[in-house]
């Protein structure tokens, strides 16, 4: 992530989440632990980056890695490191890393507006708990639209954006 932070010029996020499709680890030779263990790595994952993008070198000792030194090299251009972005919409995990240690969150348009204001609800309740700002973290959620013929039009786009952005979807 900071190499292409460098060669992007500062404009790399690191997109991370928890793991979802087993059928696509498999066939990629990934193992795909269950869940609450995917989770686990996702946390001491977070940890880890944070401690290699900060000037702490020292080992990192968790339940799953090891590392005798974290050792980041290049360093990011982007400051403090490049945003972190948490994809998922877990309440208990998922929005509470986000809260922890995110700098965005991916949620899905497909939920619906009422289920994504009860997920941003949720992740205010997390921030609130950990004393971090809420509107720190950029909101994004993903969603396809079909611009053809009978399907969703330019303008149709643009209202639904609107409609997100009035949730706090940015």
């Amino acid at each position: 992530v900071t190499t292409l932070d460098v060669l992007s010029g500062g404009r790399a996020y690191l997109g991370i989440g928890a793991a979802w499709n087993e059928g696509e680890s498999r066939a990629l030779g990934v193992p795909f632990p269950p869940l609450a263990q995917r989770f686990e790595r996702l946390e001491e994952t977070l940890q880890i980056a944070k401690q290699m993008w900060s000037d702490d070198e020292s080992p990192y000792e968790g339940q799953h890695y090891r590392l005798g030194r974290t050792l980041n090299s290049p360093q990011p251009l982007s400051k403090p490191h490049p945003p972190i972005l948490i994809g998922g919409s877990g309440e208990k995990k998922t929005l509470r890393l986000v809260a922890q240690y995110a700098d965005a969150c991916n949620l899905f348009m497909r939920m619906g507006d009422d289920v994504l204001r009860h997920k941003l609800d949720v992740l205010k309740r997390h921030c609130d708990d950990v004393g971090r700002d809420f509107a720190q973290i950029e909101k994004t959620a993903l969603g396809t639209v079909h611009l053809a013929p009978g399907e969703m039009s330019a303008s149709d786009v643009i209202r639904r954006c609107e409609e997100l952005s009035e949730l706090g979807i940015q």
